[in-house]
């Protein structure tokens, strides 16, 4: 699947020439940076403009992963590996298994690094690589691309409804081609590039926030947020060991050493750390109402403190 040949390309919004930068070549320094900046202040305001689209893939994908599905992203060059990115940051934030959250990248791992500019045109490579991963109708399949019509990423939307997973398509286009083949749909048209075409600048931008906000608000839904906290890490570093300690002594009320007893006492889980402290109740309780509870601290802890 690709453009028919001698179409113009220049009509998408990601290849079009900003009059703002034309004479960028001749600006100095300071000049050239404002002005780029300039067009970077216009990307959170079109990315807030899709939020209604982006919160229905959420509260869509919710649903799944509900019944034991994935967040699997797919694109080529910096689409790629913008969902490779986001999916390799949930296991060490959230403390979820590597499985849960999956990123595919046109050309496979060696694209991350070096560029494989033609994989992007193989339609059968992305419904290829989703059949290799095992997708099924539990999962979730967020294609990326800033154009909005690149061909590895429409297969894989095509193969994700053939199987009955929920395909939705993040593109940086009004009138994407992929949002054709999508069952749901975010288009954040952002207008040009400060050089045209290159699309890791403004485009690329745009979809590491739409990124962030998806897979963020599905953890925050999924318990792995204790008010703005993230109370699932793992502190398998000394950066991560003290931000459990100030995670435990912030929610629990209680000094830096006391914190640090408490997660030694519950096998550094941070989540019982904090239901020990403020219920009072043993770690074996509290181990047990948080898998009763989904994992949620809020609603383990009030069932605590409700039982008594």
């Amino acid at each position: 699947m690709s453009y028919e040949q001698g179409e113009d390309l220049s009509r998408l919004g990601t290849e079009a020439s900003s009059p703002r930068t034309a004479h960028i070549d001749e600006m100095g320094t300071v000049e050239a940076l404002e002005a780029i900046n300039d067009l970077d202040h216009e990307i959170a305001p079109a990315v807030r403009r899709a939020i209604p689209a982006i919160a229905a893939v959420v509260d869509a994908a919710h649903e799944r992963m509900g019944r034991g599905g994935r967040l699997i992203y797919m694109g080529a060059g910096t689409s790629g590996r913008l969902g490779v990115l986001d999916a390799s940051e949930c296991p060490p934030t959230y403390g979820v298994s590597p499985d849960l959250v999956v990123g595919l990248i046109a050309g496979g791992p060696e694209a991350l690094v070096s560029a494989r500019e033609g994989a992007e045109d193989d339609a059968s490579a992305g419904a290829a690589d989703l059949d290799a991963i095992g997708v099924n109708e539990t999962d979730v399949v967020v294609g990326l691309a800033a154009s909005g019509r690149t061909p590895y990423v429409i297969g894989g939307l095509d193969r994700a409804r053939e199987v009955g997973a929920l395909a939705c398509a993040v593109s940086c286009a009004e009138g994407a081609l992929m949002s054709a083949h999508a069952d749901l749909a975010v288009e954040c048209p952002i207008g040009p590039e400060p050089i045209t075409g290159s699309t890791r600048m403004r485009s690329g931008t745009a979809e590491k926030l739409i990124c962030n906000m998806i897979s963020t608000e599905l953890m925050v839904k999924a318990g792995k947020v204790y008010g703005n906290l993230m109370v699932d890490v793992r502190p398998t570093n000394e950066k991560l060991v003290e931000r459990a300690r100030r995670i435990v002594s912030e929610v629990a009320g209680v000094d830096a050493e006391t914190a640090a007893a408490l997660l030694d006492e519950c096998g550094r889980d941070v989540k019982i750390a904090i239901c020990r402290a403020i219920s009072g109740e043993s770690v074996e309780r509290c181990r047990e109402e948080l898998g009763s509870n989904g994992g949620n601290v809020a609603r383990t802890i009030r069932v605590l403190r409700s039982r008594g």
